[in-house]
């Protein structure tokens, strides 16, 4: 439903599917801004990992919830959602269109139907699920919420400890699924979404991941990762693109190992990416014809 003649138009779709382009042009094209939805991206400095968009792409429109953040910072989704709703009533002081890009389909659905209610995690609980991160690794943790909850498995970045050990927390909490408290209303919002999804054919776009991540090599993604070794146990760093570098400095794989298995592990995010937009409903492959 239209609400006030105001529209947030998402751009979402898989890491390397040509969202950030799509974005800028149609920024510039419709006079307005790009908010980030690209968890990854918020972090100042992890930048050529995480895709950003280029200066000049900088430069030619505005962009926010780029380089907010430092990985030393605590955020959450309900932070982003509290932030993003606060700056869309500025932003539609003087746009009647938002573009808002990116891949992190919960951050994305927190701005447009809000966080759903989850229980109280008590302290011993959370000492629990850390311990299967410690002891276990994130592997004890993939095998956990894969056993629990089969139907958020398929959804979620299986190399994001922060997303398993939540899932983990609230089944142990509850003894229910994670994914069956995500059933709440919609809140109401004073704009309208319009979701755009960009869904490449699956061999294409492999071939522009493998590409993509072979350029960022080429950019200085191995001394990026180098520097932040130190900070490798810090969570925005539990990613792929860092974590296959630092088993290579640490000694557990070879240099062509970590690339093959960066193009191979964010082929995988890829496809879980678009498991994600496909269950969240909504999403259209054509663009919106009051955009065009």
């Amino acid at each position: 439903m239209m609400i006030g003649n105001k529209y947030l138009y998402i751009i979402g779709g898989p890491t390397a599917s040509g969202k950030t382009a799509l974005a800028v042009n149609e920024a510039i094209r419709l006079n307005t801004v790009v908010i980030s939805a690209d968890s990854r991206q918020f972090y100042r400095e992890m930048s050529i990992g995480t895709a950003k968009p280029s200066q000049q792409e900088l430069d030619s429109v505005t962009h926010f919830f780029i380089n907010n953040l430092s990985i030393h910072d605590e955020y959450d989704v309900g932070t982003y959602e509290s932030e993003v709703i606060h700056l869309l009533d500025d932003l539609y002081k003087k746009h009647d269109i938002v573009i808002m890009a990116g891949g992190s389909g919960l951050f994305i659905k927190a701005v447009t139907d809000g966080l759903d209610d989850f229980p109280e995690i008590e302290s011993e609980v959370k000492e629990k699920c850390q311990l299967i991160l410690d002891n276990e690794g994130i592997e004890g943790l993939q095998q956990f919420v894969r056993q629990k909850d089969p139907q958020y498995f398929a959804e979620v970045d299986i190399q994001n400890p922060r997303r398993l050990l939540r899932a983990a927390e609230v089944i142990l909490q509850s003894g229910q699924t994670y994914s069956g408290f995500r059933k709440k209303s919609r809140k109401i919002r004073n704009f309208a979404t319009i979701k755009y999804l960009i869904n490449p054919e699956r061999e294409l776009l492999y071939d522009r991941i493998n590409l993509r991540v072979l350029q960022m090599v080429e950019q200085g993604l191995e001394a990026e990762a180098r520097q932040l070794y130190a900070y490798r146990h810090s969570k925005p760093l539990q990613t792929v693109g860092y974590q296959e570098w630092f088993d290579y400095f640490d000694g557990k794989i070879t240099r062509n190992q970590a690339i093959e298995l960066i193009q191979q592990n964010t082929r995988r995010y890829a496809k879980r990416q678009l498991t994600w937009f496909r269950n969240d409903g909504g999403w259209s492959t054509d663009l919106p014809g009051i955009l065009k």
